[in-house]
């Protein structure tokens, strides 16, 4: 599964949040056109992620994840698309939720993110050696601690169901200061790179859904 959350907060354009990820879904559906996986692929734009909602039973992956939980269907993976399309190479334009990672994680926001917890390793590293050959990325697995905003997004309903899920990530306020601003505008995006996420996703989901595993 592959989802992305079309609502924006407030009045804001929401270009990044979630224009991006929505972009990315629609051209992700041409791509996979007339193909004959072995699993099947569903692309999902889901209602409700931003404030008031988010974190309560009205998002619309919460009712999503429910369902498939309450009617036992197997899920491989979803993957999240959570603001996609913007990146800079200044140096210092990336921070991190925790000190110390700065020292360990780029300081220039060029990079996509893939965000999984821990059980969700194994899911992120197979994302992650399919997209790389796309664009540089970087993986982040770890325990859901709070204040680490890992779970800012769609994904949060599929971990609390136990099923594995990674975000893909341009990380969001930590690298753009449009978020949630009315300056999150189409012309604040990086669309080449934009195209580049697209294209790592789909040969992940081709892989993903080619194994049967």
């Amino acid at each position: 599964m592959v989802g992305a959350h079309y609502d924006t907060c407030g009045s804001t354009p929401g270009a990044d949040d979630n224009a991006s990820g929505v972009a990315g879904l629609l051209a992700l559906g041409r791509m996979l056109k007339g193909i004959s996986p072995h699993d099947t692929i569903e692309l999902i734009a889901y209602a409700n992620e931003e404030p008031p909602y988010f974190g309560t039973e009205q998002m619309g992956s919460a009712q999503h994840a429910q369902k498939l939980y309450t009617e036992q269907i197997g899920v491989k993976a979803m993957i999240c698309l959570e603001m996609i399309g913007y990146f800079s190479d200044k140096e210092n334009s990336q921070s991190y939720p925790a000190a110390g990672m700065g020292a360990l994680y780029p300081d220039k926001g060029d990079f996509i993110a893939i965000v999984g917890n821990w059980d969700s390793v194994r899911l992120a590293r197979t994302v992650q050696k399919n997209m790389q050959s796309f664009l540089p990325t970087v993986r982040l697995n770890l325990p859901e601690i709070k204040g680490m905003c890992m779970n800012f997004s769609d994904h949060r309903n599929f971990w609390a169901k136990d099923l594995p899920a990674v975000m893909i990530t341009d990380t969001s306020f930590f690298r753009n200061p449009n978020y949630h601003q009315s300056g999150d505008l189409p012309e604040t995006l990086d669309y080449r790179r934009m195209a580049q996420v697209v294209r790592g996703v789909h040969q992940a989901v081709l892989h993903l859904a080619a194994d049967g595993k």
